[in-house]
């Protein structure tokens, strides 16, 4: 069952991205250009639901991304750090090979990241690579 988080301030407001909860699993589906305020305000949410729901992955829709210059590409890796630091991992799916060729040539590497070519591989990964317990909780693997 999936579950909208909005923003802290109730429903969301323009260019906010809404976070899902898929489970142990967050998703994020990133859409055309990301903003300063917004890429901001995706990091708040996504470190406030982390810790809010005890969320083990992070699922990064980029699909929707036409355009990637260093901006995103620092916006991501910031992300994948600080969900790193959460105990989730980051995922990144839906790459255009066009993206890709692009964060190749600005020399992004995007430390922290993985990527996936769909949503369920993505999924799969970090069920595989799930930590069996988090500092301040105990966590159960399922068996």
């Amino acid at each position: 069952m999936s579950q909208a988080f909005p923003g802290p301030h109730g429903a969301p407001a323009t260019g906010h991205v809404p976070v899902l909860r898929l489970g142990e699993v967050l998703l994020v589906t990133l859409q055309g250009d990301l903003h300063d305020s917004t890429a901001q305000q995706l990091q708040e949410d996504l470190a406030e639901t982390i810790v809010r729901s005890g969320a083990t992955g992070v699922v990064i829709d980029v699909s929707g991304v036409e355009i990637v210059d260093s901006f995103l590409g620092r916006i991501l890796a910031e992300i994948a750090g600080q969900t790193g630091l959460l105990a989730a991992r980051t995922v990144l799916v839906g790459m255009r090979p066009a993206v890709a060729i692009t964060l190749v040539e600005l020399g992004l590497t995007l430390p922290g990241v993985h990527t996936a070519l769909s949503t369920e591989v993505a999924m799969e990964l970090l069920r595989q690579q799930a930590p069996s317990s988090r500092f301040g909780g105990l966590r159960q693997e399922s068996q």
